[in-house]
């Protein structure tokens, strides 16, 4: 390849990084979510919604962390049980008591409806037995902290939001988990920018799903959880509607909420990536293509140059890219508190995203696309 070319290649690598550094909302900052405003007085009563399919070893913990709120006003937690054949409900039952818990059982699902979403619309349906202006929709492998509801709300009320999010901070214990999961992070932020989103001047819109409060009255204006449920990138979704809708929408990293989903392997990970990627892509070929192009431009071609190119221009330009890719990316890593050697691997790890992009095209195309949990969405 001409040396021209490579010299185009890395300039535009360069021009690529300066800008997601310096113009894309300051996403890659990993600053965490520290308590804001005050409870009103009295407190807004509050239900939580916890979707749950063959959840046994993870809701125990789960729904107990819910039960020890210290939150002044009433709160009521439904267990919406998805059909589940391992005990979940029991479990959940016997980890928060039937005086703070109601589990129900889901109905038949739906033409049209993803199996979470189903779950969770039958869990509102059964929250709206108990008075509640907020509902907190929360998956079944999230432990929260016991002052959690109270900064949520606190957040939510004191600066009108619609819907208050935290990313919660995932398991990062196995290698495939160090190698992957900060990543993970990374490139949800870089998507969707929490500045972007709690602005009112952009239309981004984002929240993670395992971690959602949201008015009641807000969900009801849109017309409930039916008005996305056939959406496999629900927690996106969700928020993209209330913004449309007017309201107002933030989200955060929760260093104290957790996930205690662990994945053992490159493969699971890999399965949970691949599952939305090519929804993300809106199922079109071109921007499958538009993906491959930009990830190789932004991610691969650093290294390559730096390593591979001769030495001149094109090299130099392929090792400043790579140094501001490993700065951009290093947040990330200290936020997981994993060693600083992982930050200039970003590259190999594009490389595996891409790939489970790649593998969820063709998943879709062969009609297996969205599988979770024994279903294909």
């Amino acid at each position: 390849m001409p040396v021209m070319w490579l010299t185009a290649a890395g300039a535009i690598s360069v021009a690529i990084w300066l800008y997601l550094l310096f113009a894309r909302g300051g996403f890659w900052r990993m600053r965490a979510a520290h308590p804001e405003g005050a409870l009103p007085d009295p407190a807004p009563p509050v239900v939580a919604v916890v979707p749950a399919r063959n959840e046994a070893p993870v809701v125990a913990q789960s729904v107990a962390s819910l039960a020890r709120q210290r939150y002044p006003g009433a709160f009521h937690i439904v267990l919406a049980d998805d059909d589940s054949e391992d005990g979940t409900g029991a479990a959940a039952q016997t980890a928060a008591g039937p005086d703070r818990l109601t589990v129900v059982r889901t109905g038949v699902l739906p033409k049209g409806w993803t199996g979470k979403l189903w779950a969770v619309a039958e869990g509102v349906r059964a929250a709206a037995g108990h008075p509640a202006e907020y509902l907190l929709l929360t998956d079944a492998d999230i432990v929260h902290p016991p002052g959690n509801l109270s900064a949520l709300v606190a957040r939510a009320s004191s600066g009108g939001y619609d819907l208050v999010s935290y990313m919660a901070t995932l398991e990062c214990r196995t290698l495939a988990e160090q190698a992957l999961i900060p990543a993970f992070v990374f490139f949800f932020f870089l998507l969707y920018p929490p500045a972007w989103i709690a602005s009112a001047h952009h239309r981004t819109a984002g929240a993670a799903g395992g971690c959602i409060l949201i008015r009641r009255a807000a969900l009801e204006r849109l017309g409930g959880i039916a008005r996305i449920r056939g959406e496999l990138i629900d927690d996106c979704a969700l928020a993209r509607a209330v913004k449309t809708a007017g309201g107002r929408v933030w989200l955060g990293l929760g260093t104290d909420t957790r996930s205690i989903r662990a994945y053992t392997g490159f493969n699971e990970i890999g399965r949970m990536i691949s599952r939305t990627a090519f929804t993300q892509l809106r199922y079109s070929v071109w921007l499958l293509i538009g993906t491959v192009l930009g990830l190789a431009l932004t991610y691969l071609a650093p290294p390559l140059l730096t390593l591979w190119a001769p030495r001149g221009p094109a090299s130099a330009l392929g090792g400043l890219a790579w140094l501001l890719m490993s700065v951009a990316y290093y947040p990330a890593i200290r936020y997981y508190r994993r060693l600083a050697f992982w930050a200039p691997l970003l590259p190999l790890i594009a490389v595996f995203y891409l790939a489970a992009t790649v593998h969820s095209a063709l998943a879709h195309w062969r009609g297996v696309g969205g599988l979770w949990k024994g279903r294909v969405q």
